[in-house]
């Protein structure tokens, strides 16, 4: 009975607000707002982007115990894939048991009085104002921006309702925080832009979607409370407050949580979720391999992008890692270390060279039983050149290529260069796959397949290679790669996949790092201060009115914020 009220109680909040989803709130201040909003874009927020914003706002302490909805990769980015998600009826029941379990950790009474900015007047019955304290505080960490007066208001009343059916004042309040928690305004970024002042034919972003935007990009978390406070203040809207807060976010250690989300995206991790391997072939394959094999790649990430600030492309060559005990196994190495982590450093005999030739990536994209030159490649191409390969026809014979049992995947290979149907993809896919046929598909060192010594000489457009070395050194000199780099960055960061509109930009952003010596966290400042990263195109046939009450969210026709 009491969790039918509940729910009853959730469901009228909801209604309350929904027509308030999305609209930019006013500022401190009390200023009235533009009257023409215009809503150009609405992301689901991520796995990582929650349990970020719960830290935030509770501390490390609170347990996230719950399964996430699936995330969508379109135009090679989850962060674009984010526009087109809702949340299904089940995976609402999860983020509701997942709220609840937030609310009940929270106002525990061992840890309450951390986290509630007042003390009711009296326990067993509501308080307004304390409640109003406490939605206010948290709503605008959730919501990324202040409440409205009635997104407020609708929590009190939730709170005040709770209050007297269960005489606790704190099981009311579970229910006001529970309310913001299954918000749509939290579990989604609503941006929004207004009428520009100085251009009174244009639309700008609102202070607080560009303030989530830098968050995002620098953090992967919720603007904090300093950078709230320069939306609600306009100072983002001004070269000097924008230039500030952007050197503020890149000096943060918190530009490693940032990177890590950013090259989870851009590397395809979620493939660490289905991915086994045959016991048989692979007897060392675990899945603490597999977890310490995605963390030693992020750890390699951070420390030579983010900490010590080297070229992006030194990714391709360093032999500058990180192993633990699982990964000393598969990598045949010793580990003398009492620290669950050590540096390590490969010699140049273990053929190792950047990330392609750690775990991760070699198995990873791999068969659970071999190795796969032909997926190596694609990927290589698809995460690191952002040039995708089409599917094979649907017509291709491949019985010739099955009927190779024996040799190595080369041989194999050359039989699909020689099928009308195959060459033309895999004689560009291939070769940087081929060069690392000396890793098998969980990525440990060999030299025969099949009895056969592996050839891992490669040539792609007339250049040639040897091995893994060989193809570092050819991926550090291709253009493509930092051009890549600065593609998704710039496309996670807005959200959308860039098109011909966008090339002339790119190419100078990509001048611009290169200018800089490829370093990753100039790279992220440089594109957050250009105008094209808060870019809003204006939406047809919308006119900006005189200031007046906050109206209702305007949808803006589709492109809009291209």
């Amino acid at each position: 009975m009491r969790k039918r009220i509940s729910l009853a109680l959730l469901a009228a909040a909801a209604v309350a607000v929904s027509g308030g989803v999305g609209m930019t709130a006013l500022a401190q201040s009390g200023a009235a707002a533009p009257a023409t909003i215009v809503k150009v874009a609405t992301r689901r927020i991520t796995e990582s982007q929650y349990r970020n914003t719960i830290r935030d706002a509770f501390g490390p302490e609170i347990k996230i115990n719950a399964r996430f909805e699936p995330e969508k990769r379109e135009g090679g980015l989850m962060a674009i894939g984010a526009s087109d998600l809702s949340i299904t009826s089940s995976g609402f029941e999860q983020y509701f048991s997942l709220a609840k379990s937030i609310s009940d950790q929270v106002l525990d009474p061992k840890v309450r009085d951390t986290h509630v900015p007042c003390k009711p007047a009296d326990a067993k019955k509501a308080d307004d104002a304390c409640t109003k304290a406490f939605v206010e505080k948290y709503g605008e960490m959730f919501y990324r921006r202040p409440l409205t007066a009635g997104e407020v208001a609708a929590r009190v009343k939730t709170a005040q309702l709770g209050a007297a059916g269960a005489e606790d004042f704190y099981a009311g309040l579970k229910l006001a925080l529970t309310s913001l928690l299954v918000a749509p305004e939290f579990m989604f970024r609503v941006e929004t832009a207004e009428p520009d002042p100085a251009n009174p034919k244009q639309y700008r972003l609102d202070g607080y979607t560009k303030a989530a935007r830098l968050s995002y990009l620098f953090w992967d978390a919720a603007p904090d409370a300093e950078l709230r406070a320069a939306a609600a203040s306009g100072a983002l809207h001004t070269k000097a407050g924008l230039d500030a807060q952007i050197a503020r976010l890149q000096a943060s250690p918190r530009m490693q949580d940032g990177a890590r989300a950013f090259f989870i995206d851009m590397m395809q991790f979620e493939a660490f979720d289905g991915i086994n391997k045959d016991p048989a072939n692979y007897p060392k394959f675990s899945q603490a391999v597999a977890d310490s094999a995605r963390e030693q790649t992020l750890k390699t990430v951070v420390d030579l992008l983010v900490t010590k600030k080297r070229d992006y492309r030194d990714l391709f060559s360093s032999n500058e890692t990180f192993i633990n005990r699982h990964l000393a196994s598969v990598y045949n190495v010793p580990y003398a270390s009492a620290q669950e982590w050590a540096p390590y450093t490969f010699p140049a005999e273990s053929q190792r060279a950047g990330i392609l030739t750690q775990v991760t990536f070699l198995s990873l994209f791999s068969h659970p039983g071999a190795s796969s030159p032909t997926k190596r490649g694609v990927k290589i191409h698809e995460i690191f050149m952002c040039e995708p390969t089409p599917e094979p026809p649907a017509d291709v014979d491949f019985s010739k290529v099955q009927a190779l049992d024996k040799g190595t995947v080369r041989t194999r290979l050359l039989a699909h260069m020689e099928n009308e149907g195959c060459a033309s993809c895999h004689r560009v896919s291939d070769p940087p796959g081929l060069a690392l046929e000396h890793f098998d598909g969980l990525g440990q060192l060999r030299t025969k397949e099949n009895g056969t010594v592996i050839d891992v000489s490669a040539e792609v457009e007339g250049k040639k290679f040897t091995g893994a070395p060989g193809l570092a050194k050819y991926l550090r000199d291709d253009k493509r790669i930092p051009q890549c780099l600065v593609r998704n960055v710039y496309a996670y960061g807005v959200g959308r996949p860039t098109d011909e509109r966008d090339e002339d930009y790119i190419a100078d952003q990509t001048k611009a790092f290169g200018a800089k010596g490829y370093k990753y966290p100039e790279l992220i400042g440089q594109i957050a201060t250009t105008p094209e990263f808060f870019k809003v195109r204006v939406p047809s046939g919308a006119t900006p009115v005189p200031p007046g009450p906050p109206a209702k969210i305007a949808q803006a026709p589709a492109g809009a914020n291209r």
